[in-house]
């Protein structure tokens, strides 16, 4: 059974989502529920809970006000969050699992039974840590990217990714350390992600690192020079706009 806390400000929004649970989640058991971070922060030390589900805002302070109590975190988080671009990338940057308001009883079960999967307590700090780190709005050489792939999750500097190429509904990360890493994930979601950290798609299958490119090669219609030596195709259609980017570095 996963042992479940679920923490939100509104009575009826905690009464929805653990009817949902009640109704569609096997194997789930709702040991409490809290209104603010004071009272969470209680009912988690002593229920020491499997899985947190996390409003964001809350009366006294947010949800990463309640983490940030924690030395480490030994539980699972799904957030609730209203639209909020800014937290909704720090989660996508950290591979944790949110959902929007109102929540979806489809997709609240399809997060649990992910869960049910996935459950790597092992890597959670890493990964709220990388939010935090994310959060914190320091430099785009501190921020920090997780990627999950079958077998482990890495957290890679995005100072250290030199370019990343489409495979079908997968992607491959390629860093300075020679490591290729591939995630069940496409290009697109990457490239929305990274778009304003310096990275570009040159390609229907490839997105780079501006700070890694060489040179560009006019030869056989066009292509860059990575720092690594690989070489990367640019699309026609891309070419004017990367030009453009050179000419402002």
């Amino acid at each position: 059974m996963i042992r479940t806390l679920v923490v939100d400000d509104e009575a009826r929004a905690r009464e929805t989502i653990i009817d949902m649970l009640n109704l569609f989640s096997k194997g789930v058991d709702v040991v409490g529920e809290a209104s603010s971070v004071k009272t969470a922060y209680e009912m988690i030390s002593h229920h020491e809970p499997d899985l947190v589900i996390l409003d964001i805002k809350m009366p006294d302070g947010t949800g990463f006000d309640l983490l940030k109590r924690f030395e480490t975190i030994d539980f699972y988080v799904i957030f609730i969050t209203a639209f909020e671009e800014y937290a909704i990338k720090a989660f996508k940057f950290s591979a944790l699992d949110y959902l929007l308001k109102p929540v979806d009883p489809d997709e609240l079960t399809s997060s649990i039974e992910k869960l049910k999967v996935t459950m790597e307590k092992d890597s959670i700090s890493t990964r709220i840590n990388a939010m935090f780190q994310f959060l914190n709005k320091g430099s785009d050489k501190d921020k920090k990217l997780v990627l999950k792939t079958s077998s482990n999750v890495h957290v890679v500097e995005l100072n250290e990714v030199i370019r990343c190429r489409s495979d079908k509904n997968y992607t491959h990360f390629y860093t300075v350390d020679d490591e290729e890493i591939i995630v069940s994930k496409t290009l697109k979601e990457y490239e929305e992600l990274l778009n304003e950290f310096s990275f570009f798609r040159v390609h229907q299958s490839h997105l780079i690192n501006l700070n890694f490119v060489k040179r560009f090669e006019k030869a056989d219609g066009g292509q860059l020079i990575m720092k690594d030596n690989s070489k990367v195709p640019v699309s026609f259609r891309k070419k004017e706009e990367l030009m453009k980017i050179f000419k402002k570095m």
